[in-house]
């Protein structure tokens, strides 16, 4: 189905806006990475103006949501201001049980100005890493990956990467996300690997979010 330059902005801006990481909104939507790589690429040449096809055919909207259910979500969205368009969908689902996409809610909220601050920016994968690193040990990522498990509640993966040698040094399961966390988890890094000279060494603290969702089994 050809898709209007104002659908594919829509598009772009929700797989910005999501925090379940770009190949995962892509395969909700069901929208190839290749065909969105090709539209961002030519959104960020060329503006909003280069997502225009050469013949757009103006399309009746058959689905289109009753204007109570509109002021509903926009409602709930406004109770929940900490949930993404996603969490909001999902959310709105479960209460009313009237089903609406994650998309339709990130119209909505855009049309509102209810957005905020992407949680993501899109960048194309480079040829090669910026700073390169020469040896093992010389640079470490400390990042944390967050889960939350229906039935238990949100568990976070504290993991500390060798840049070189791409390498875990250690992990740790933790029960919050906070500073003294990663800090712990950077320290039993450091006994683990044998380092007791810290200044040949840099730690970067990874800021992307990465949200999963997980079952439990109770059988």
């Amino acid at each position: 189905m050809r898709m209007s330059a104002a659908e594919k902005m829509e598009i772009i801006r929700m797989v910005e806006q999501s925090p379940i990481g770009v190949k995962n909104t892509l395969d909700q939507l069901g929208i190839h990475r290749s065909t969105f790589y090709s539209w961002y690429d030519r959104y960020v040449k060329f503006g909003e103006s280069g997502l225009e096809a050469t013949r757009l055919k103006h399309q009746c909207v058959w689905n289109k949501i009753p204007a109570e259910i509109e002021l509903q979500i926009i409602d709930f969205a406004l109770d929940n201001p900490e949930l993404s368009a996603r969490e909001l969908a999902i959310h709105y689902a479960q209460s009313s049980e009237y089903f609406v996409s994650e998309s339709t809610v990130y119209r909505l909220l855009k049309k509102r100005g209810l957005l905020t601050a992407p949680n993501y920016v899109v960048l194309s994968a480079a040829d090669e890493f910026k700073d390169k690193t020469l040896r093992v040990n010389e640079m470490w990522q400390a990042d944390f990956t967050y889960f939350k498990i229906k039935g238990w509640g949100w568990y976070y993966l504290s993991t500390v990467l060798d840049d070189f040698s791409r390498h875990i040094v250690h992990w740790e399961l933790c029960s919050t996300m906070k500073a003294e966390d990663a800090a712990r988890t950077v320290e039993q890094a450091l006994e683990k690997a044998k380092i007791k000279n810290t200044r040949n060494i840099t730690v970067l603290l990874n800021r992307k979010r990465e949200e999963q969702s997980v079952t439990r089994d109770d059988e």
